[in-house]
């Protein structure tokens, strides 16, 4: 026995299901596209670098090029 599934005349906005689907993606879209105007609108000046303040920054820079260095095989 094949029942016969009932059509609903309503307009495809009318769907709950409808916005359900698409919703979600439709909402990530749109808080992408505001990020990506709060980021360009927004976007902050490149200071200029001073020469005294890469001399405070040499302790740093000395340690992460140490931690980033390969160990030397051992014989």
């Amino acid at each position: 026995m094949i029942r016969d599934i009932p059509h609903d005349p309503s307009p495809w906005w009318r769907h709950r299901m409808m916005w359900l689907v698409v919703g979600g993606p439709l909402v990530v879209v749109v808080a992408g596209i505001a990020t990506l105007v709060i980021a360009i609108r927004g976007a902050d000046d490149v200071l200029p670098v001073k020469e005294s303040s890469r001399q405070s920054q040499v302790p740093a820079m000395q340690g992460r090029n140490h931690a980033a260095t390969p160990q030397a095989p051992k014989h």
